[in-house]
């Protein structure tokens, strides 16, 4: 699917000069960051638009643009049911 989006002319000629052909990239993650931000996409969605492998990928690619990663207290108590399931004795 495409999406045209209407800009004025001399705010393309800037982005163009900016991000030449990889102004759609851009585009594409200034989306998604903003969706991870306001909680419209998951963690896992914004992994598998961007076509990463991994969630770590999609971490360190979300750290690196200053985005931080939503960790609730209840995925806090899912990672230590994890934990007490497969580390016996803890």
């Amino acid at each position: 699917m495409a999406v045209t989006l209407h800009l004025p002319a001399d705010a393309e000629i800037a982005f163009r000069r900016i991000w030449g052909d990889t102004l759609d990239r851009r585009v594409l993650e200034a989306l998604l960051m903003d969706g991870y931000r306001t909680g419209a996409l998951s963690r896992y969605e914004v992994q598998r638009l961007l076509g990463h492998d991994s969630r770590w990928e999609t971490e360190a690619w979300l750290g690196e643009r200053g985005v931080d990663v939503s960790y609730s207290s209840d995925d806090l108590e899912d990672d230590r049911e994890t934990l007490r399931r497969v580390l016996p004795g803890n």
